[in-house]
Formats: structure tokens, sequence, C-alpha cells
């Protein structure tokens, strides 16, 4: 998807076809929450990728709570990945907290690797 600012978003289902949409949702599957061992991606802790026409990333997510041990560290965790993507110049990751996280937001195949289904 894009918009007049130079803005692509990177749809929830993956980069949709766009190179470095594709890139990024590779690298975040590749960030594995600390505490559950699925990707954060999978467990439906990232709620928006923008990617700007520079290569700038910024990324809103979330963690499966809000007194979560790696609350202060995480955030810089996934920007050091994201800037390791080749074509993302600089990554910035917000963490929000709206809508809470849910065991909803999680795909099937991170179910099906929990056993809930």
């Amino acid at each position: 998807m894009s918009d007049t600012t130079g803005l692509q978003q990177v749809p929830p289902g993956g980069g949709d076809g766009n190179v470095l949409g594709d890139k990024i949702v590779e690298a975040l599957k590749g960030v594995y929450d600390p505490e559950i061992p699925v990707n954060i991606y999978d467990l439906g802790l990232i709620y928006k990728v923008d990617i700007a026409d520079d290569g700038a990333v910024n990324v809103d997510m979330t963690l499966t709570a809000p007194g979560c041990p790696v609350a202060e560290t995480f955030p810089g965790i996934v920007e050091r990945t994201l800037e390791s993507v080749e074509g993302v110049s600089v990554a910035h990751v917000e963490l929000v907290w709206d809508p809470p996280w849910t065991m909803e937001r999680m795909t099937e195949e991170a179910r099906l690797e929990l056993g809930l289904m």
C-alpha cells in the first residue's frame, strides 16, 4: 500500500509483493519473544510498519503484557534487526499499548506451534 506522502505500509499479511516490505517481514519473523517460542510477527506484536521512500522504517509494536521485563530493551533489538535489512536506512520502533495484545492477534501458524488449535 502507498499513500501520497511517500510512505508504504506493510499490510498485516506481509509485504504484499513489495520487495523491501517482504524483507522487513522476514526480518521481523527472525525475532522471537523471549518468553514465548514464537516470532514477534506471527505472535501479532507488530501493529504497523511504515516504509518511507528513503528507506526509513517506523514500526508500532506491543508486548504481550505492559509489565514485560524486556520493555526497555526489546524495541532496540527490533530496530537493530530492521537496520540490518538491505534497503533500510534507519528504523524506529515505538511501543504502543492500544489496542492491548490478545491471543486472537496470533497467526494460525503461531497457534498451531503453541498447541492452541
